[in-house]
């Protein structure tokens, strides 16, 4: 493919304005695309790493619970009276605000 875009550029224009596009379009691609998803994961395990006992989460399945403790890598979630979950910290994605 570079040797196309050298060849392209060779009829007329310069080399440098041949590979100007390529490098645009990973430029877009980073500021766009990548970036924002890095600061997310980021935020996320921010979270992950600050739950605390007592704080109301929502997990990626959509469950609703009170953290009543935090063992290691799993979280115990008190879903209804006398119902408990145990459920991986990384599943849990939010802090539920009703």
């Amino acid at each position: 493919m570079l040797q196309f875009m050298l060849l392209q550029a060779g009829e007329g224009g310069s080399p440098l304005m041949g590979l100007l596009f390529p490098l645009l379009i990973i430029v877009v691609f980073y500021f766009f695309l990548i970036r924002p998803q890095v600061k997310r994961q980021k935020e996320q395990q921010k979270f992950v790493d600050n739950l605390r006992e007592g704080m109301e989460v929502v997990t990626s399945a959509g469950i609703v619970g009170k953290v009543t403790k935090i063992d290691g890598n799993i979280v115990r979630l008190l879903i209804d009276e006398k119902t408990y979950l145990r459920v991986l910290k990384q599943t849990v994605t939010g802090e539920f605000k009703a």
